[in-house]
């Protein structure tokens, strides 16, 4: 069913097109995200969507009564509200519904046929499923919880920094789930325990969604649609990021000789992509066939789960041996380092040598010390305890901050400090706008200042000045925060290029896969695990050793006694009608299929009617029955296990 239609649109500012009679449709249960360069119109197109922005020309039709709600980049909250009020803020109509539901549900067992009554409570109760509202206290305090806002939820909004005000805004709007939502780069200020929670409650509570992104291995789980905007219009792809490379490429083919660049950064890409899932798929797939065969027995034999576990912590293992070349040179020689940033501890008993040819991501949680290590490696704060000794080396270093910016100048200014046009890259005399080029940036930027640049722009800025720098080591925090997808390319040839070591610090799994050749892993105990292994198979393996656990948990516990059963589980007063009235339907509908079979022996009978028709009617008459079926064992079962 279609939500929004938009027709023939245009979009300009002053004498730039944005948009150019484009045509952008939303069908219910879609997933679209939208994929363009910076500045290529993918807010514009967001807001036309939203009906915040007003297009100059075109129609923009939506379904009537149409709910559609946008994640800020800036939110707005009341004044004065807690987190958690923040959290709850638009839940008044769905808790105003449930209070309803349960006042009919107490005055139908009076008034069992009353249709006024029977009809509000079918629509309440339809309203309240699409939201998924039923245990909506559950589902506020699991947001809280999984976007770490648990023990902010009684402090003042204004109190969290804009990263964390961004995921109070996030968790309202799920829990709220509009017809249509719209999320602008929903993955920053997530770690990636946050993100994967994200994909899994928009997969089950299948949301109608669009949203932009630059976190490539969401795009491929969440989209069901890619559209890309580019010179204006938009083109369409069916999947996710892997189906959008395919197909861009096969597109690509058909252009002038123009598009080789482009062709060769997606050939190259599509081939990296395709080698990681084939090694990924041929490397997991029988540890997945003694899993899934282990599950069918997991929770009565507590055995199996404990081989199951020991074998994938075998497997862990073999990935964390240490592959350094000890005859490469020592940058940093780190001795039994611990952290403490205020009260907190981050860090301790931290043991590791980096070396001149290490590539190495820094990973967890949000909040476990990730900046902090970086900052100690930099010499920018000591140790609460143990030492680092560090090498004879120059460090080029990126930070969230862009530190090494002035707004006060323009780009020549920043590249040519003591005057020119040129810049030396790596031992290459190149001018300076021939360079920037290369990150996408126009001529007339040239004589831009930093001061008034977007912030993926200024992102572009300080990694293109980062890469002219003649360093040994490269640190990045984040480095790929408010960059477009076509932008992290570049950065990621720039970083595979570089002939010394990189340290970097981010939660784009697909960008560490690519990148990271080793991983240092921050857990909860405060201690850094380290591995050789792909961020996403780390993950993937972690997953299902908490699985086990939580298996070997429910294997042992005793089964729960009558009174111990949760409260929330009976049947619902539409599952009680639907337990008295199916079985006389059901015996119905088996008496019309037996006449309609026994009249299609009959020629006699069936000449009348007609074979084609007699026929068709049978199936829709078996389907029905089949439906109620189903739906009639789905109350028995419930209603046997509430009473078991």
């Amino acid at each position: 069913m279609a939500l929004i239609d938009l027709l023939n649109i245009s979009k300009h500012y002053e004498a730039q097109k944005i948009l150019t009679d484009i045509n952008f449709h939303v069908d219910e249960g879609e997933r679209i995200v939208i994929i363009g360069k910076n500045g290529s119109g993918k807010s514009t197109l967001m807001k036309i969507v939203n009906g915040t922005l007003e297009q100059d020309a075109g129609e923009r039709i939506t379904k009537q009564n149409l709910e559609i709600k946008m994640l800020a980049q800036r939110p707005d909250f009341k004044e004065g509200d807690t987190v958690r009020e923040a959290v709850e803020a638009g839940l008044d109509e769905l808790n105003s519904a449930k209070k309803r539901y349960n006042e009919i549900s107490l005055l139908l067992a009076e008034e069992f046929d009353n249709k006024v009554l029977i009809d509000e409570h079918e629509r309440l109760s339809r309203y309240i499923e699409h939201h998924n509202a039923w245990n909506l206290d559950d589902k506020i305090e699991r947001i809280i919880q999984h976007f770490d806002l648990k023990q902010y939820e009684d402090k003042p909004i204004v109190m969290l920094s804009g990263g964390e005000q961004r995921r109070v805004a996030l968790a309202s709007l799920l829990l709220q789930k509009p017809d249509i939502l719209l999320l602008d780069e929903p993955t920053n200020h997530l770690d990636v325990y946050m993100v994967e929670f994200l994909e899994e409650l928009i997969l089950k509570e299948k949301f109608t969604l669009v949203f932009i992104s630059h976190d490539r291995y969401f795009i491929d789980r969440i989209a069901t649609k890619s559209v890309e905007v580019e010179d204006c219009s938009l083109r369409e792809y069916s999947g996710g990021y892997s189906n959008y490379l395919t197909q861009k490429e096969e597109y690509l083919r058909t252009l002038q000789k123009q598009h080789d660049n482009l062709l060769g950064v997606l050939k190259r890409e599509n081939e990296w992509y395709a080698r990681g899932v084939r090694a990924r798929l041929k490397r997991n797939e029988g540890r997945k066939e003694r899993l899934m065969s282990l599950r069918e027995d997991a929770k009565t034999n507590p055995a199996k789960i404990r081989k199951m576990s020991i074998e994938l912590q075998r497997e862990a293992k073999h990935f964390n041996r240490d592959k350094s070349i000890n005859k490469q040179k020592m940058l940093f020689e780190v001795e039994d380092l611990s952290l403490t940033l205020g009260n907190k501890e981050l860090l301790k008993d931290f043991s590791t040598r980096i070396l001149q040819k290490d590539v190495i991501a820094i990973v967890g949680p949000n909040g476990s010390g990730k900046s902090t290590l970086l900052k100690a490696l930099l010499g920018r704060i000591e140790p609460s305890f143990g030492k680092i000794k560090q090498g004879e080396f120059t460090i080029g270093y990126f930070d969230q901050h862009r530190e090494m910016l002035d707004d006060s100048k323009n780009l020549i200014e920043t590249f040519c400090p003591h005057g020119g046009d040129r810049v030396n890259v790596r031992g290459a005399d190149m001018h300076v706008y021939g360079y920037l080029k290369n990150f996408l940036f126009p001529r007339e930027f040239l004589d831009k200042k930093i001061g008034i640049l977007s912030g993926g722009e200024k992102n572009r800025i300080a990694l293109a000045l980062l890469f002219t720098k003649n360093v040994d080591i490269l640190i990045l925090d984040e480095p790929t925060n408010d960059l477009d997808i076509p932008t992290i390319n570049i950065l990621e040839e720039q970083l595979s290029s570089f002939p010394g070591a990189v340290i970097i610090v981010s939660h784009d799994r697909y960008f560490v896969d690519k990148i990271a050749k080793k991983l240092f892993i921050f857990k909860k105990d405060k201690h850094i695990e380290e591995s050789y292994q792909q961020y996403s198979q780390y993950l993937e393996l972690e997953r299902e050793l908490k699985e086990l656990d939580e298996m070997h948990s429910t294997a042992e516990k005793p089964k729960p006694k009558v009174q111990e059963k949760e409260k929330s589980l009976r049947l619902t007063f539409k599952e009680k009608i639907a337990l008295q009235k199916l079985p006389a339907e059901i015996d119905e509908l088996e008496l019309k299929i037996d006449a309609m079979n026994t009249c299609l022996a009959n020629p006699k009978c069936y000449e009348d009617i007609g074979i084609s028709k007699l026929a068709k009617d049978l199936q829709e008459l078996e389907n029905l029955y089949e439906q109620k079926v189903e739906e009639l064992l789905e109350i028995q079962e419930k209603e046997e296990e509430i009473n078991s």
